[in-house]
């Protein structure tokens, strides 16, 4: 029997590769620059699977361009970039990697927080310029963290894992979420729930771990911004558009709030101009990257890949009515 023909959108970690060149025929983007649209798609024509990054959009044009594709194994927990009813209309299977970046982001969505609170990009940017000419007393003073409320929107598995190491810094957690937690959660967690309203009127640093969907994108608008306290801070892990990045340069300008942390943004990678400001500590996209954690999120995607070809149900499987289908 034929091995699956799959292509693979960047190189990934050499586990994932050996285990997917176990079982199937691969073929991998190695460039730095993402694949065009038209080479993507010609690249699909004649593939079963395709193993793929966040910045691969999967739609009806992908579909219509690869009828042979099977499968759409996403290295990332979150999937907007892929057209989950139109996959499984076509009896397309669409996994993702739950569970294994969840550490790893909460201790990211903690730098960007440290970082803007205390300033320190201005510093070290200061210090490389040498400019500094010794210790000032009242120099790039920032704002305790130690302390303070933590609002965390979305309090799912990052979220948890934000709330759990605000211990270490005395901390008052408050939380909102789609479903309140249970009582059990929210005592291991010493978190309290908050309408969203209430949370940002309450909260020094405001946190940011929801999915991107119809109810979450731009959820962060001008009157949701104009609610925070104007000695708060914003951190956004989640997704770009979650945030309306004009309303929150305009709320940055009129000191609205004190400052941001970004590692996501409303089109990426362009960056809106009125954020690159030094109350905004800015990331490209990296808060699941560490080496440990994106050679795990490769595995897993690798493993839901093999699982399908196999005849298995793939592990983390988004559209289970499409396995069935197929």
């Amino acid at each position: 029997m034929p091995k699956a023909k799959v292509f693979i959108t960047h190189p990934l970690y050499p586990g994932a590769r050996n285990l997917l060149q176990s079982c199937c025929e691969c073929e991998f983007w190695s460039k730095q620059e993402r694949p065009q649209r038209e080479e993507f798609l010609g690249r699909l024509k004649d593939k079963n699977g395709l193993v793929c990054l966040l910045t691969e959009r999967v739609g009806d044009d992908v579909l219509r361009a690869a009828p042979k594709l099977r499968i759409v194994a996403n290295v990332a927990v979150g999937y907007d970039n892929v057209d989950l009813p139109a996959c499984t209309k076509r009896a397309v299977v669409v996994t993702n990697t739950p569970g294994v970046l969840d550490e790893t982001t909460a201790d990211f969505a903690w730098a960007l927080l440290l970082a803007v609170a205390r300033r320190v990009v201005e510093a070290d940017q200061y210090v490389r310029a040498g400019n500094w000419q010794g210790f000032d007393f009242d120099q790039f003073c920032g704002t305790d963290v130690w302390g303070k409320t933590l609002g965390i929107v979305g309090f799912g598995r990052i979220g948890r894992a934000v709330a759990r190491r605000s211990a270490g810094f005395g901390m008052k957690v408050i939380y909102n979420s789609k479903t309140r937690a249970s009582d059990e959660i929210e005592k291991e967690f010493r978190a309290e729930y908050r309408d969203l309203n209430a949370l940002l009127a309450e909260s020094d640093f405001v946190t940011l771990h929801v999915p991107l969907n119809g109810n979450t994108r731009q959820m962060f608008d001008a009157p949701k911004l104009f609610r925070m306290k104007p000695t708060a801070y914003l951190i956004n892990t989640s997704r770009g558009p979650v945030v309306d990045e004009a309303a929150l340069v305009h709320a940055l300008e009129s000191k609205k709030i004190a400052g941001a942390g970004l590692d996501v943004f409303e089109q990426e990678p362009f960056v809106h101009p009125g954020l690159k400001r030094p109350n905004v500590v800015l990331a490209p996209h990296l808060g699941s990257a560490s080496n440990e954690t994106r050679a795990k999120m490769a595995t897993t995607a690798a493993q839901n890949a093999v699982a399908f070809f196999q005849g298995q149900r793939p592990p983390n499987m988004l559209n289970p009515e499409a396995f069935k289908n197929g």
